[in-house]
Order: structure tokens, then sequence, then C-alpha cells
């Protein structure tokens, strides 16, 4: 930055309404400050944050690649994923989520560009390896509390263990 600020990456682990795991990934030039800004928003809206491991276990780093499969056949293209190496996919409105070991995210990504599909993104992400469901009520209040969080200019992204 221009006034010599290094921006660090920090990931919080915390508990969200009804228990829902989260892992806050954020991008800050002072860790203190926004620790305490992301505590005070979970505390106000029904979570707390934890210590380091608590639910980080819960979650998997793996590599996703956003694929634009819009009129495309879908089992030309789940074959191509599988052939790239993927672990598991999604497909939902005229897009993929193809999921990936870590180390193989470029070689998955570079064999399905040769295959002339549509990348729209790759990057590491967290998927928790269990998913859990959660009472309507209690959506609401998670939801509320994701939306004061996405407010705050630090917080970069927000993985948890809901289906």
């Amino acid at each position: 930055l221009k006034d010599g600020a290094i921006i660090e990456e920090a990931i919080y682990e915390a508990y969200g309404p009804a228990q829902v795991a989260m892992l806050i990934k954020t991008a800050t030039d002072n860790k203190n400050r926004t620790f305490g800004e992301v505590r005070g928003i979970l505390t106000k809206g029904g979570g707390k944050t934890v210590s380091e491991g608590s639910v980080g276990y819960l979650f998997n780093q793996v590599g996703e690649i956003e694929v634009d499969i819009d009129g495309l056949e879908t089992e030309d293209v789940e074959m191509k994923f599988i052939e790239a190496g993927a672990d598991d996919f999604e497909i939902e409105d005229g897009r993929a989520w193809v999921y990936v070991k870590l180390a193989e995210l470029r070689a998955a990504k570079e064999s399905l560009e040769k295959e002339n599909l549509k990348i729209v993104n790759a990057q590491p992400t967290f998927i928790a390896s269990q998913k859990s469901e959660i009472s309507e009520e209690d959506r609401e209040k998670y939801e509320a509390l994701l939306e004061k969080l996405d407010e705050n200019d630090d917080v970069v992204e927000i993985y948890d263990n809901l289906k």
C-alpha cells in the first residue's frame, strides 16, 4: 500500500447460530483490529470465535474450478471433469464447480482449458467434510450474521458446513 502497510491474510474459526462451523478468511493491515471487529459481529449475531483448530479440522482445503458449461451436454463435460482429475463436481444452471486436490489445481485447470471449456475462476477453497442442516429460524439468523460479516471490508470469504 502507499503508506507502507502490509496486507496479511488471516483465517478465523468460529461457530455461528445453531453451531454452524465457520472459517472466516480476511485480508487486513491490522490483525488485532480485524479480529476484534469479527469477534464483535459474531457475538452480536449469536456466534463466537473459537481457538485455532477447533473448527478447521472440519474442512478440507481443495482446488475449485468454476466452469461455464451453458449449452453443453452434461454427460460430455462430466467425462472431461473426471479425465481432468476431479474428485467431485456440482452442476447448476449452466455452471459447474469442479473440485480437485489442491496440488492438482493448475494441471486440472489446464486440462479443462485444452478441452475448450470456459474457466470462470480457479482457486483454493475450503469444503466441509460433513454438512449439517439447521432450522429455518436459525438459517435466518445465520444469513443476517453473514450480511454483517460481509459488510466488513476486511472479510474476504466465509466458509461453512451447511448443506
